[in-house]
């Protein structure tokens, strides 16, 4: 062999070497990633029934229950459009609460709850996770949107039964 040829080699077994190096790095990536979901799109189905998650909005106020064997704990997640029951087994964050924000990562079941590895919380009074932030603005604006529709069906309501009557 010559030496031309033995750098051809050389330089062919790198690009694989480096090509195989990559291929196992993004698959090792890519089974790490857990992908955040709303209530709402857990419950329209949009969620992998197969793959870790992970859920967020706001812990809904009288919902937190414990198990008699004092780690499980099963609450409800809501985006004030739908809401998911969680079920976690483990020491929650000293911030967790009912009625403040939190993120559970984990696998929907097939009964339809959604079984927490973990639960994180809000760390203080100002922050809220960016997803957690983005789901409840677009829950709020729906229903703000489906409640002035209300108002505006009432009002003509109100108006087509009281004909001849003039608002002050």
């Amino acid at each position: 062999m010559k030496a031309r040829q033995k750098r051809l080699v050389l330089v062919g077994l790198a690009i694989v070497g480096v090509g195989v190096a990559a291929a196992l790095a993004l698959r090792a990536l890519q089974s790490n990633i857990s992908y955040f979901f709303s209530p709402t799109q857990v419950t329209a189905k949009e969620a992998p029934a197969d793959h870790v998650f992970r859920l967020g909005g706001l812990v809904t106020k009288g919902s937190m229950q414990r198990a008699d064997d004092g780690l499980t704990v099963t609450f409800d997640v809501t985006d004030m459009a739908e809401t998911v029951k969680v079920s976690y087994t483990g020491i929650l964050p000293d911030l967790f609460k009912e009625g403040q924000g939190a993120v559970a990562r984990g696998r929907l079941g097939t009964d339809g709850i959604f079984y927490a590895e973990e639960v994180l919380a809000k760390h203080d009074e100002e922050y809220m996770p960016p997803e957690v932030a983005s789901t409840l603005k677009t829950a709020h604006a729906t229903g703000m949107t489906q409640a002035s529709d209300a108002t505006r069906v009432a009002e003509q309501t109100a108006g087509a039964k009281a004909p001849g009557v003039v608002a002050e």
